[in-house]
Formats: structure tokens, C-alpha cells, sequence
């Protein structure tokens, strides 16, 4: 090999690898610091992508897991508080057995004490279906509880409805208030007139006052008092008519509510004790009449249960042997609702751990095996360093030749 010196190959070489042999053992104590095998994209791209989706899956179950156990929470609240409700049903049957007894003194203290009791149990009730709160919201309204669950994909959501009843008295068959109408004296209803079913308020008005901007549940006038009823009915039930003008907002969802016409003669009806607000006690005939031909503004409801006589007692104990089947209905379809949230936590639980781990292989860093390749960075850096140092030195040979 000729003798030069104008460039110094073995010292360009040497420089080269140290610097390759610098980078390589910077990468491995940043691993090392971080316990991560990716820090960037530069390390690897394809293994970046990866673990992002698998974190963006996890964020998702975790946050999935939270929403389960929030909403088993407010189902619990709910099956304890109707626990408390069996109990006080319970407690009713014993009084209205014993004031159906002949025996039992109803002219005097011992039926009013009776009652008084019984009527202090009915107030429970309703205060429990109106006190009752999870994370400062109601529990028992009547509608639809929506629990999202997600994997952070667009295949991979799920939602859990189940429906916590409204808890009332009057829900349970044990008397109370239907609603309430306001109409004209007239046979036919006007416009202005309200009828109030439950907590929905339907407001008749002619033609000119159904538009597209119209309030909700607007019922036409229809060109008689029975066409103006069936239009309400029509409201009630959610069914279009003919004209489609009759109502803008359908309210009663549940099929069991219905609406029916004998004549001019209106008439709700509730197949179930309580839905959308509407409550039938199961003690009377279950329909409650609010308009009549002759344009009275009534509605009739049941009235409350009482223990004041053999045959109130008697018929109290009918609706509370009724009503402690549906509180224990209602009991069996939140346990059926916690049950599948528990599975879908169980589920995800797994799929955490999973993901987890997928994602712990493709990110994290082998520590025995950097540790090993710090060791091998560093002796190589040490004897580049030795290489550099010899090939320049190497070079200053020549120098000899023109002394």
C-alpha cells in the first residue's frame, strides 16, 4: 500500500465505526431510561402504529369498565331501595290482613290506627321513588339508562339499556292520581284546551296552529267531539293519521298505553301498572275516562287504598299482593341488567389483560439484553477510541522518512 499523506483512510474508518458504535449505545441507554424498545417513529415505525391502537383499545375498555361499574352501581341503588319497598309491602299485607278481619273494631281506633300506619307505609313508598339518587340523578324516572361500552374500534361498541320503573304508589296499583283536564264546557274541545296524561301535556288547537314549528304534541280539532278525541288518542297511541297533522312528537312509546272511544267518550288505558307516567290501579278497573259527551271536564282515577273497612282492607290486600309481584318483577329485571354488566366487566377485564400484554411486547425492552448490548456499545467505544488514537498516530510515521 502506497504511503500518503494527504488523507488518512484508517483514521476516516475508525472515526466512522465510533460514531456508529456512539449512536448505537446512545439508543440503548435511552432504552435503558425509558424501558421502552420504541421511543420513536424512527425506531420503528410499524411496532409505533401498533402499540398506539392497543393503547387506544385499552384507554377505551378502561374507561368501559368505569361506565359498568357506574352503571351496576345506580342498579344496586335501585334493587336495595326496592328491597326496602318489599319490606314495607310486606308489612302492609300483615295490616290489611288483620283489618279485614270482622273481628277487628273498624268503627273505632283500631281500624284508624291501622290505616294510619298503612297510609305513613304508602308515603314511604312514594318518598323512596322520589328521594332516591346515584351521582346526583334520579333513579327510578321510568326511562331507559344508556351504558356505553367501547374497544376503541368502530365494531366494538355495545350498550346496555335496561330500564329502571317509576316508583310511585299509584305505579303499584295502590291508588293515586292519573293526570288532569282542562276543557271547555262545550261537547267538543277548543283550542287552548290541555289534557295532561302522566307528565305530558297535550294542547288542542285548529288548523292554522299545527305547523312544522307547532309545539309538541298539538292535537287538531277534529270536526266533531269524536274526531277531535280521536285525534288524542291518536297522540297518545303515537299513530299517524291520515293527515299526519294531529301531533308533532310521539310520547307514549310503550304499546300497552292505549286510547280507545266509546262515542265521544275517551278512555286510557295502562296494561301494566306503570308507564310514561300513567298509573292504573290494579284494584279499579284499569281505564280512566277524561272527556265525557257531555263536555264535563273530568277524569276519573282510583283513589288510594285505605284499611278503613273489611272490604278496603280486603281489596288493599289484593293490590299489595300485585304490587309485591311487580316490585319483585322489576327486582328480577335489574338483576338480569347488573348480571350482564358484571359479564361485559368480566369480559373486558380479559381483554385488558390481553391487550396489555401484546402491547408490553411490542414496546417495552428487553432489559437483559440492552444491558447486554450497553456492554458491547461500550467496549466497542472504548476501542474505537484505541483504533482513532492508533491510526492517527500511525499516520505521523511518514514524517521519519524526511528527517
Amino acid at each position: 500500500m502506497a504511503l500518503t499523506i494527504l488523507n488518512n483512510i484508517s483514521s476516516l474508518t475508525a472515526e466512522n465505526a465510533l460514531s456508529s458504535t456512539q449512536a448505537s449505545l446512545q439508543k440503548t441507554l435511552t432504552q435503558l431510561s425509558t424501558g421502552l424498545k420504541i421511543n420513536s417513529g424512527a425506531d420503528d415505525a410499524a411496532g409505533l402504529s401498533i402499540a398506539n391502537g392497543m393503547q387506544a383499545n385499552i384507554a377505551a375498555l378502561t374507561q368501559s369498565q368505569q361506565n359498568a361499574s357506574n352503571g351496576i352501581g345506580m342498579l344496586q341503588t335501585a334493587d336495595g331501595a326496592l328491597s326496602q319497598v318489599t319490606s314495607l309491602l310486606n308489612r302492609g299485607v300483615t295490616l290489611a290482613t288483620e283489618a279485614a278481619s270482622s273481628t277487628l273494631n273498624t268503627s273505632g281506633t283500631q281500624a284508624t290506627a291501622l290505616d294510619t300506619e298503612f297510609q305513613s307505609i304508602l308515603s314511604t313508598i312514594n318518598t323512596i321513588g322520589s328521594t332516591t339518587n346515584f351521582n346526583g340523578q334520579a333513579v327510578f324516572t321510568g326511562t331507559k339508562l344508556s351504558i356505553a361500552m367501547s374497544d376503541g374500534t368502530s365494531t366494538g361498541n355495545m350498550t346496555v339499556s335496561p330500564t329502571v320503573g317509576a316508583l310511585t304508589t299509584s305505579g303499584l296499583g295502590l291508588g293515586g292520581s292519573l293526570g288532569t283536564a282542562s276543557l271547555t264546557a262545550s261537547k267538543a274541545p277548543a283550542a287552548g284546551d290541555t289534557v295532561v296524561i302522566g307528565s305530558t301535556t297535550y294542547t288542542f288547537g285548529n288548523a292554522a296552529a299545527i305547523t312544522a314549528n307547532a309545539a309538541a304534541n298539538t292535537v287538531l280539532i277534529g270536526s266533531n267531539a269524536a274526531a277531535s278525541m280521536q285525534n288524542l288518542a291518536d297522540a297518545i297511541n303515537g299513530v299517524a293519521s291520515e293527515s299526519g297533522t294531529e301531533f308533532t312528537a310521539k310520547t307514549a312509546t310503550n304499546t300497552q298505553v292505549t286510547a280507545s272511544l266509546d262515542g265521544t267518550d275517551l278512555t286510557v288505558t295502562a296494561q301494566q301498572a306503570s308507564d310514561n307516567g300513567i298509573a292504573i290501579s290494579a284494584a279499579s278497573t284499569g281505564t280512566a275516562v277524561i272527556y265525557t259527551l257531555n263536555g264535563a271536564s273530568t277524569l276519573t282515577s282510583p283513589t288510594s287504598a285505605s284499611l278503613l273497612s273489611t272490604s278496603g282492607a280486603t281489596n288493599a290486600l289484593t293490590a299489595l299482593t300485585s304490587a309485591i309481584s311487580t316490585v319483585a318483577a322489576q327486582r328480577g329485571t335489574l338483576g338480569a341488567a347488573i348480571n350482564q354488566l358484571t359479564s361485559a366487566t368480566n369480559v373486558m377485564n380479559t381483554q385488558v389483560q390481553n391487550l396489555t400484554s401484546a402491547e408490553n411486547s411490542v414496546m417495552n425492552a428487553d432489559i437483559g439484553k440492552t444491558v447486554a448490548n450497553m456492554t458491547q456499545y461500550n467496549v466497542l467505544q472504548s476501542t474505537g477510541m484505541a483504533a482513532l488514537q492508533q491510526s492517527n498516530q500511525a499516520q505521523q510515521a511518514v514524517l521519519k522518512l524526511v528527517q
